[in-house]
């Protein structure tokens, strides 16, 4: 029998959510006291909220989404928090677009700091935690091996092919038009087969029998349908909670944007820095559940919630630009950097040696922070 609203919603999720956007709107308020005359003291006060409000609310989210991940099973129950946190990222991506000024390198440099990010940092921690206290970690192979296999294709043609054959490291037209076309096109097949035929290539090891046995007497679209059926209010009363305790942490870390930079420039510290801690914020809500799933001994489930994010972003991301650009004329500054394309290569090449192992342990995890290490001495130096 399906919960109601009132059952499923609790006394602390309405104090988050009121948290998160009384935080927005008087950040709003005070913005013009928050100018780069602002005293230290004030911009670090400023900055000190926002972390806390985000981290409360981000608790939220994990709630939310660990409770959805039990109710519809993998893989829709983490697509459902990887989904809701991408496509608000994107939207946002999007908008700065559509605004004033030059931004050419927003999705480059995004989308460059999102995969160091998850491939190095987060997946480098649960590894890390999940193998310290679980020992070699167990994994599906063949879904492991599908997201990397994507994110070879989608980080190679964003980042890298630019450069090749663009025009000073941007698509033309005509190529924009092809990349958008394949890539959205490849994005689509793969959550088409990822929540339809090869869904048990997401499950974690040990459960496939049980997840093959159920797909024999039902389909598992009409699986997750029956269950959406059987339990609508609770399902939909947890999106709602989902979305709206999300969107205040996005908005939040995209307004806390102006402050690092302030901040950074008072630091004489990289700008590039700014980049990297937003894109950390953002991803904060699937990074703490990802890594509480290693630790629970639940691998498979950070990989898909990682590795998941990782793919939406790029397949989201990339021909969303890409479409703006084209419309409104805009360049699309897409080619990295030698020396960032060196360490995506190896971020590349490193997960997929890790992967390739029947089991996971610490000392994956240990070499995919030092990967992330070389990465900040590059935006440093």
């Amino acid at each position: 029998m399906s919960a109601t609203p009132r059952a499923t919603l609790s006394r602390t999720d309405v104090v988050r959510i009121v948290l998160g956007w009384v935080a927005f709107f008087a950040l709003l308020l005070v913005r013009p006291v928050l100018g780069p005359s602002a005293p230290a003291p004030v911009l670090i006060a400023a900055l000190a909220m926002i972390v806390a409000v985000i981290v409360v609310c981000a608790f939220g989210v994990v709630v939310q989404a660990e409770a959805l991940a039990r109710r519809l099973g993998d893989p829709h129950g983490s697509l459902v928090l990887t989904l809701s946190i991408v496509l608000i990222e994107v939207v946002l991506i999007s908008a700065v677009m559509l605004g004033p000024g030059s931004h050419e390198t927003i999705a480059r440099d995004s989308v460059m700091a999102v995969s160091m990010i998850i491939l190095n940092l987060v997946i480098g921690i649960a590894l890390l935690v999940g193998g310290i206290r679980r020992g070699g970690m167990a994994h599906n192979r063949t879904g492991t091996s599908m997201y990397l296999a994507m994110l070879v294709v989608l980080l190679s043609v964003a980042l890298a092919l630019p450069a090749l054959i663009g025009e000073g490291g941007a698509y033309t037209l005509g190529q924009a038009v092809i990349v958008i076309v394949l890539t959205l096109g490849l994005y689509a097949f793969f959550l088409f087969r990822q929540t339809g035929a090869q869904a048990s290539d997401f499950i974690e090891v040990g459960r496939q029998s049980e997840h093959r046995e159920l797909s024999e007497t039902r389909d598992a679209a009409v699986s997750v349908l029956a269950t959406v059926r059987a339990h609508r209010t609770e399902i939909v009363t947890r999106l709602v909670v989902l979305l709206l305790t999300v969107v205040p942490i996005v908005l939040l870390s995209h307004d806390m944007a102006s402050l690092l930079d302030d901040g950074l420039e008072r630091l004489n510290a990289p700008p590039a820095l700014a980049g990297v801690l937003i894109a950390a914020v953002v991803f904060l809500p699937e990074s703490i559940t990802a890594v509480r799933a290693a630790h629970g001994g639940e691998v498979q489930r950070t990989i898909n919630l990682c590795h998941g994010a990782l793919v939406s972003t790029v397949g989201l991301t990339v021909p969303a630009v890409l479409v703006i650009g084209s419309l409104t004329g805009q360049r699309v500054l897409l080619a990295e950097a030698p020396a960032e394309l060196l360490l995506l290569g190896v971020t590349l090449l490193l997960s997929i040696t890790t992967f390739a192992a029947k089991r996971v342990t610490a000392i994956h995890g240990a070499a995919h922070l030092a990967v992330f290490a070389v990465y900040l001495l590059v935006l440093i130096g």
